[in-house]
């Protein structure tokens, strides 16, 4: 039994494969609110994202060859966006090691209230900026790109060990941001 899913042909990236000028811009102005929000929560800089964002389209469009449907075409931009982004933090040296020390221990979840995830919108969002950088990243990439956290470990070349507690600990801060917030 064969379990791949078939992605059906998008037929605007196929028309830019025929070099189609009209398609490329359709495509383009198809994803590119969807691809610069994925990578502002990864750089948290406007400028940066915008940048980031033309280039990973550049990237993609010149190599279109190289997809395949294993996935949609968003996902495949998604992930040069967010790759690209993710190389641009380690340009700036951003350190992914967790400082706090410690461990998180399994009791930890039973403390935090799911429900205060549903909460406002807006107090999530300025919680979630207030993490520092690396936790803001890992979380985002979690929670908000739907990225496993082995796929995290891998794009920042740390363990998936490190992965799961800045999470949890970003995680913990976000809420106990919301609730001081409210």
């Amino acid at each position: 039994m064969n379990l791949t899913v078939e992605i059906a042909l998008d037929e605007q990236v196929e028309l830019c494969r025929e070099g189609n000028k009209q398609a490329f811009y359709d495509v383009y102005h198809r994803y590119v609110k969807a691809m610069l929000n994925s990578s502002m929560r990864v750089l948290n800089n406007l400028a940066d994202a915008e940048d980031t964002v033309q280039e990973a389209f550049i990237d993609a469009f010149n190599s279109l060859d190289k997809f395949t449907y294993k996935s949609s075409f968003e996902a495949w931009l998604r992930r040069i966006v967010i790759n690209k982004s993710i190389s641009l933090l380690r340009k700036k040296k951003i350190q992914w090691v967790d400082t706090e020390i410690g461990n998180i221990n399994a009791g930890d979840d039973a403390e935090l209230d799911e429900d205060d995830f549903s909460a406002d919108i807006d107090r999530i969002r300025r919680a979630i900026a207030k993490l520092p950088e690396n936790y803001r990243v890992i979380f985002n990439l979690f929670v908000i790109d739907g990225l496993k956290q082995e796929e995290i470990a891998a794009l920042l070349n740390i363990s998936h060990n490190n992965v799961r507690t800045i999470y949890h600990r970003a995680r913990k801060k976000v809420i106990d941001t919301v609730n001081a917030i409210a």
